[in-house]
């Protein structure tokens, strides 16, 4: 934007043109740079020469100390989280996801499931611990200096204003292996809070620990043993292994029913983690007993530059949890997402809505699409990929309507000018796509595919027949 432009605009909006200058003469500057440093970078790093170092995190959420990119980021320092910015997140998310619950359904959610992984806790500080910590009613306490997580402290119901909320934690394998720490902090916040008498019965915690224990203890289990069971709620993979058990059965589709992958999910996630001694022991029974209770299952994400059909850990963790717990319960539980890209104000939506939100704003915007098709191969790779985690969700939760296949069959398959584009650059991209959306409307997942259907099946038989009169076999599109 030209200086006289600029000019302009800072009569009637100053400040607006004071932000706009920044951008064009730092932040422009400093992302060019990035792009000739990363490639130098990479020279140089293959070479074995130093690499400046430099932060980690989003630009997007404020991180601009990040740029200019090609550095050798470093991470956080894992004593400090949650920081006290993510703290801030953090109870803004749980506040605002509460009133959510209670508009959707007239109470408080008492037991929530909540995804965490390490490397958005590496972006962001923390802002999922932090939300879990809020949700339950305990503040982190910093040393002074040090900014580093000292203690906890519980806060009393009085001062919530609401019941507490017993959180369930299935964390990812990095996250276990990069914050052991905050594992053993979480851990110990949940014992305080067992513990902790008030009156009245918004302590659904205690309530939850000592009912659980009860029954461990009726079952012959020792006191000890019983309280530290009943207090679990911190679960991942079994030590030394990692993800949440769905993505091989989803892409290789060799599942039957929802109760397959749910079946998938607890056997992969069943391990209990904390600061007790035999950390990272099986205990299929306990992660059971917290599944099948939920209310709600929410996963957080903390950026814009990705959404929930980018990536297969977002169905596996989220659409994984809310699953088993319809399996173990035979009730759905509420499914929330919580986009926490303005720090500022975290929104709560449903799951639903921000699966149409992506589909609408980015699957089917022909922006988007003519972006894929300038990359060829890759471009097609990622839109085969989109319709697998659509796919994916769908057999998880139950949330993709008819019409939305049907408009991503029409916009990324049927479509003339997309189908060409597909069958030059990335045929086997074109025929997972129909595949998948077949396989949708043969599960039953997509109920009424109608003539779309019928023009799927057609395309795979003809690029059978081609495939046979030629003697090509399409190489896999990833």
């Amino acid at each position: 934007m030209a200086d006289g432009c600029l000019d302009d605009l800072a009569q009637d909006y100053p400040d607006t043109a004071a932000q706009l200058r920044y951008a064009r003469d730092q932040l422009w500057v400093t992302m060019q740079r990035g792009v000739k440093m990363e490639i130098q970078s990479l020279l140089d790093g293959l070479e074995g020469i130093f690499v400046p170092a430099g932060p980690s995190g989003a630009p997007s959420r404020g991180r601009l100390d990040t740029l200019p990119t090609g550095r050798n980021f470093f991470s956080v320092d894992n004593r400090s989280i949650p920081s006290p910015a993510a703290w801030t997140l953090g109870e803004k998310s749980a506040q605002a996801f509460v009133e959510r619950y209670l508009q959707d359904h007239g109470d408080y959610p008492r037991r929530l499931g909540l995804s965490i992984w390490g490397t958005a806790t590496m972006r962001t500080g923390g802002d999922d611990i932090a939300q879990a910590f809020a949700l339950m009613g305990v503040r982190p306490i910093w040393s002074l200096g040090s900014q580093r997580v000292s203690d906890f402290e519980v806060i009393p119901s009085m001062l919530l204003n609401r019941p507490r909320v017993d959180v369930t934690l299935r964390v990812s394998g990095f996250f276990r292996d990069a914050f052991p720490n905050v594992i053993r902090l979480f851990d110990a916040a949940v014992q305080a809070v067992a513990r902790y008498e008030e009156p009245g019965n918004s302590n659904t915690i205690r309530e939850a620990v000592l009912s659980r224990q009860q029954e461990l203890e009726d079952q012959g289990l020792s006191p000890e043993m019983a309280a530290q069971e009943a207090s679990y709620r911190i679960f991942g993979s079994k030590p030394g292994e990692y993800g949440a058990g769905l993505n091989r059965l989803i892409e290789n589709r060799t599942w039957d029913s929802a109760d397959d992958l749910a079946e998938a999910y607890m056997k992969t996630g069943a391990y209990a983690y904390g600061q007790f001694k035999a950390s990272g022991t099986a205990a299929r029974a306990a992660f059971e007993q917290q599944l099948q209770g939920l209310d709600a299952v929410m996963q957080n994400q903390d950026n814009r530059e990705h959404d929930i059909l980018d990536s297969n850990s977002y169905y596996a963790f989220q659409g994984g949890m809310a699953n088993a717990t319809r399996s173990l319960s035979g009730k759905a539980p509420e499914i929330y997402h919580a986009d926490h890209a303005n720090p500022a104000m975290p929104k709560i939506r449903t799951l639903k809505e921000e699966l149409a939100k992506v589909i609408r704003s980015r699957v089917l915007n022909p922006k988007w699409i003519n972006a894929m098709r300038e990359h060829g191969y890759k471009g097609a790779f990622e839109m085969a990929a989109t319709v697998d985690y659509l796919f994916a969700y769908d057999a998880t939760t139950d949330l993709i309507a008819d019409y939305q296949y049907a408009q991503v069959s029409d916009a990324l398959v049927l479509d003339a000018a997309n189908q060409q584009f597909l069958r030059e650059h990335n045929p086997a991209a074109l025929e997972e796509m129909a595949e998948r959306l077949l396989e949708a409307a043969q599960r039953g997942m997509w109920q009424a595919p109608g003539e779309n259907g019928q023009a799927l099946q057609d395309l795979l038989l003809e690029m059978d027949e081609a495939k046979e009169t030629s003697g090509h076999v399409a190489q896999p599109a990833h």
